[in-house]
């Protein structure tokens, strides 16, 4: 994995929204210290593919996202696909925002490869991954700029310079927010995976797909339907390796529905917290329904449900 750069395979991408700014409707700016910028919702319309694209990056250029009708759940069509040949680099190393960065006032949870060259969570001992480039990019859930002096202590962390480091802005409330949140839906059952303590070595290959959530402009709300989406109704298969059994277990430890929350509206779940992600149950966090196949025995295991009314509830 050491030879693997997600930062490396995600620059064609950022290129891509810089060179098609227009084109997507993000805006690309710069900030007084050199560092870049793209809005994918803040001051512009943003839209499905630019939220495509940085699903992409959030994974370091080693996932792929789709959009496509399907009949999963009725009486929406609209479902997002996502696939990539290395789990755990992917979800894990790239597109798990698992960063806490704040200044003063401003609070965000860094994702993105550029919290591979960071290094700054316990996790990444566990992956015994390190990313080395000579540029950064860092995807942002808000609404908001981040400060100059977060950027200054991020890239100084980074031990790199201010202009090498991008950073790509996606409210909830925006449509490619949607967009890039729900393509998460395979990165929320990888790290489930990791706090089961199912190795991430056997864990050899990933596919997701979850309903698109409609965008809404409250915040709470938004987040409430992007997480809907997979929690109630996102499917999960991995490919592993290793014994039946654990295979077996993984599969019906791994959907939302072993969560003593799950059922409740996730804005009541978020109000009962106070609105602190870190005090969610973790087991609440994964897909609605799970297959785990193994490849050495060509079995597979299959755990939870789809429920088509808490979504349609979330949605309407």
């Amino acid at each position: 994995m050491q030879n693997v750069s997600v930062n490396q395979l995600a620059k064609p991408l950022v290129q891509e929204l810089i060179d098609k700014s227009d084109a997507l409707r993000v805006i690309v700016g710069e900030f007084s210290n050199g560092a870049k910028y793209i809005d994918a919702g803040i001051d512009c319309a943003g839209g499905l593919e630019a939220g495509r694209v940085i699903g992409e990056i959030c994974m370091g250029g080693l996932g792929k996202v789709t959009l496509c009708h399907t009949a999963a759940v009725s009486d929406w069509p609209l479902s997002l696909h996502v696939h990539t040949c290395n789990p755990v680099l992917a979800c894990l190393a790239s597109q798990y925002a698992g960063w806490s960065l704040s200044h003063e006032k401003f609070h965000a949870l860094g994702s993105g490869p550029g919290r591979a060259i960071a290094r700054k969570e316990s996790l990444f001992e566990d992956l015994g991954y390190e990313d080395t480039c000579d540029s950064a990019t860092f995807v942002l859930e808000v609404d908001q700029l981040p400060p100059v002096a977060l950027i200054n202590r991020i890239a100084e962390t980074c031990r790199l310079t201010p202009a090498a480091l991008t950073f790509i802005l996606t409210p909830t409330r925006s449509i490619a927010g949607n967009v890039q949140v729900v393509s998460r839906v395979l990165e929320v059952a990888m790290h489930k995976v990791h706090t089961l303590g199912f190795p991430l070595d056997d864990v050899l290959d990933g596919s997701a797909s979850a309903p698109l959530s409609p965008p809404v402009p409250d915040f709470v709300t938004a987040m409430e339907r992007t997480n809907t989406a997979i929690l109630f109704a996102g499917r999960v298969h991995l490919f592993v390796q290793g014994d039946d059994t654990r295979a077996e277990k993984l599969a019906l430890d791994l959907p939302s529905s072993s969560s003593p929350d799950y059922g409740k509206p996730f804005a009541r779940i978020l109000k009962d917290c106070g609105y602190d992600f870190f005090k969610i149950d973790p087991m609440l966090f994964s897909p609605a329904w799970v297959a785990v196949t193994s490849v050495d025995s060509g079995r597979t295991f299959r755990g939870g449900n789809l429920a088509p009314d808490l979504l349609a509830k979330s949605f309407s």
